[in-house]
């Protein structure tokens, strides 16, 4: 009996295992049952806040004129049942006028139990305060501002998605629009003035930066070839596209992102020019790609790797960095493998930092201290340089600044590199810190060594500290001391930008040659530097040999025959001619009550004042000049007239005016001693005409 019992209980429990097994099957048949209902069911409906008309809207509330009918889209405490004409009413005003439109549809605001709310300690006011929102007709989303709604919609609509889970919508394809730029075609999307961020970005703006650049790949093509350049942050990849198109044999373009998207669209950009593509060091087998009797030329290497992998992978002579903001982060890889006397070239748009508007951001970015001054763009540009020759330094290698440019939306450098542990000393002992008065806004910056001086103000060359309360001056930096310019290299760079029709760059170019050389337009004279085989820039003997298939150059060899390097033997004569430090704002010191004279004007004044000027491309209305700040604004003053107003009144308001001009021609005459020499040494009497033909006849009388 006790086996029998024993055996009862195991047929019950095998029974039992085999029914919980079968109900889990069943409960998974359900479940796939249900999922396949689901997807069959995809599209599922709308919800009721989603209608093309007011009529459908009302016709959810089931209006009859005898009964009293809720609102469908708001609870009862939030609005109670009423007669049809009230009703009407509230689904018109509250809920159809603030509707968001899309696509024949109206999304109406909703203040149904449909959003999580948060616990509110008012607790009754919940619902009238959190409750309202949208659906989106596209996604599953909730917004509760209408303005958040629409820009909700706008993303759907720039990223393409437009087929709604409600309802059946036909989504339109991404239609690429072209643009063309120095007879380059790229594809850009519909949205590339405003991308997501798997989006790639194309801005028009830059156009003049892209000039740029190409002319100092375009010089540098010319001292060798050919050269190896990259594009590090290829984008829509239009710069590379235009280096190959214009430059053909003479450079190796390789166009890098580590995007999909925005490899994908390199390659069909590639292919709108009918250039080759090299892909993974195999090249597409694309007839229609290639250009009419053209071979391995026009071919461009596109990579898909982060820029810093892929300079620590290989060699380049020419690199060109232009990430989204700081570029600082892909110094220390870009200087790792660069030739002897190559160039790299950054565009910094984080402007908000360099410009001193987020000084903590710069003190994070660049370990510089500054504050908003007059002189910022340069400040800014020598921040930048100051980096580029730390991680220079760190790998053993030099820098010579060829061109820094701040404008408005980006701030670009494009330096050289000298290989070797004492061009880096050199570069090195030129980062120092600035001492900024912020009274007078002079500068200056701190002498070389390590001691400590017991009173730094007096290295400033005006006098606020002794006659002003107070702290005065502060210390910004650490910065870049030396030139910013290379006067050789930007006449080579003018030369390019008029051969290859480079409208925008030239104008820029040729201020840049008259900053570099500290000299006015009137002095300005170009000659085509291809007449020469030698050329000097800034000690760097560069010969630039004849192009010929039998002497190809030998990348990384530290003495070549081609290139001649006499920076140790320099005279210390042509280092102590350095062009002058930042410059003066002419309407930020000007004379109260004074006119100034023409900035031209100004300009030949001070030349003749045996100082160093020109013009700036910083500031419009900066001077760049040798001159103290000092005898900046005594010659302002001496070239300055009164201005008078309101002096050709009647009756006795007349006198009086005519008795304080008289006083005013008085006082000036008593007390600027300074003045009245001057007018004694004028030859040619135009600048006592300046006090005089101003003042009315009757002035001159009295």
């Amino acid at each position: 009996e006790v086996e029998n019992n024993n055996l009862d209980v195991k047929i019950t429990g095998s029974e039992l295992e085999t029914e919980e097994k079968g109900a889990e099957e069943e409960s998974t048949r359900a479940s796939d049952s249900n999922i396949l209902d689901v997807s069959s069911d995809y599209p599922r409906e709308k919800h009721i806040s989603i209608q093309r008309h007011l009529a459908d809207l009302e016709k959810l509330a089931d209006l009859k004129e005898d009964e009293r009918k809720p609102c469908p889209l708001c609870p009862e405490e939030k609005f109670k049942a009423c007669y049809s004409h009230k009703l009407h009413r509230h689904l018109q005003n509250l809920h159809w006028k603030v509707s968001v439109e899309f696509e024949g549809y109206r999304m109406c605001i909703c203040h149904l139990p449909c959003r999580p709310i948060k616990p509110n300690l008012v607790g009754d006011q919940t619902f009238s305060k959190m409750g309202a929102h949208y659906h989106c007709i596209i996604c599953s989303a909730t917004i509760t501002r209408r303005t958040d709604m629409i820009g909700h919609v706008n993303r759907h609509v720039n990223k393409g998605e437009t087929e709604s889970r409600f309802i059946t919508v036909t989504a339109p394809k991404t239609s690429h629009q072209v643009l063309k730029e120095s007879a380059t075609d790229v594809q850009v999307l519909p949205n590339y003035s405003t991308p997501q961020k798997s989006d790639s970005y194309f801005n028009p703006k830059m156009k003049l930066n892209r000039q740029l650049i190409f002319c100092a790949l375009a010089v540098l093509a010319e001292e060798r070839k050919p050269i190896e350049c990259l594009d590090a942050f290829g984008a829509t990849g239009i710069m590379g596209l235009q280096w190959a198109k214009h430059l053909r044999s003479s450079v190796k373009v390789t166009i890098n992102d580590c995007n999909e998207n925005s490899v994908k669209l390199i390659r069909e950009n590639c292919h709108l020019n009918k250039m080759k593509v090299k892909l993974n060091t195999k090249e597409e087998d694309n007839d229609e790609a290639m250009g009419d009797g053209e071979e391995n030329t026009d071919t461009i290497e596109v990579t898909k790797m982060d820029a810093n992998v892929i300079m620590h992978l290989r060699s380049f002579d020419f690199i060109h960095l232009d990430p989204f903001g700081t570029s600082v982060n892909y110094l220390d890889s870009a200087f790792r493998n660069v030739r002897n006397l190559g160039i790299v070239s950054l565009t910094s748009t984080d402007t908000s930092s360099l410009y001193a508007k987020a000084q903590h951001v710069a003190l994070r970015h660049y370990g510089c201290s500054i504050v908003r001054t007059e002189y910022y763009k340069e400040l800014a540009a020598r921040i930048v340089i100051a980096a580029v020759t730390r991680a220079a330094a760190r790998c053993n290698k030099g820098i010579e600044v060829l061109l820094a440019v701040a404008l408005e939306h980006f701030v670009l450098v494009v330096v050289r590199v000298l290989r070797g542990p004492s061009p880096a000393d050199d570069s090195a002992k030129k980062i120092r810190y600035l001492i900024h008065c912020q009274w007078c806004e002079e500068r200056i910056f701190q002498k070389e060594g390590n001691m400590v001086e017991e009173n730094p103000y007096q290295q400033l060359p005006c006098d606020c500290h002794g006659s002003m309360p107070g702290k005065t001056a502060v210390v910004l930096g650490p910065l870049w001391s030396g030139a910013l310019f290379n006067t050789g290299f930007l006449r080579r760079m003018l030369f390019e930008a008029v051969q290859y029709g480079l409208d925008e760059a030239q104008p820029l170019l040729k201020t840049l040659v008259c900053e570099a050389e500290c000299t006015t337009l009137k002095h300005f004279s170009t000659h085509s530097p291809c007449d020469e085989n030698k050329q000097e820039e800034c000690g760097v003997f560069i010969k630039t040999p004849n192009t010929s298939a039998e002497s190809p150059l030998v990348h990384g060899k530290r003495k070549s025959d081609e290139v001649i390097r006499n920076v140790a033997k320099r005279p210390k004569s042509e280092s102590s001619a350095e062009h002058p430090a930042f410059y003066y704002n002419i309407h930020r010191h000007s004379i109260k009550g004074m006119n100034m004279p023409k900035l031209n004007k100004f300009l030949c004044y001070l030349s003749e004042a045996g100082y160093r000027v020109s013009r700036t491309h910083f500031d419009p209305m900066g001077v760049r000049t040798n001159a103290p700040l000092a005898q900046f604004k005594t010659v302002l003053m001496k070239y300055s007239t009164p201005t008078y107003a309101g002096g050709q009144a009647e009756g006795p308001v007349h006198l009086a005016e005519d008795l304080q001009a008289g006083e005013q021609v008085q006082a000036a005459a008593d007390g600027k001693v300074e003045d009245a020499e001057f007018l004694e040494d004028d030859p040619s009497g135009v600048a006592a005409t300046m006090f005089t033909k101003d003042y009315p006849t009757h002035c001159a009388a009295d």
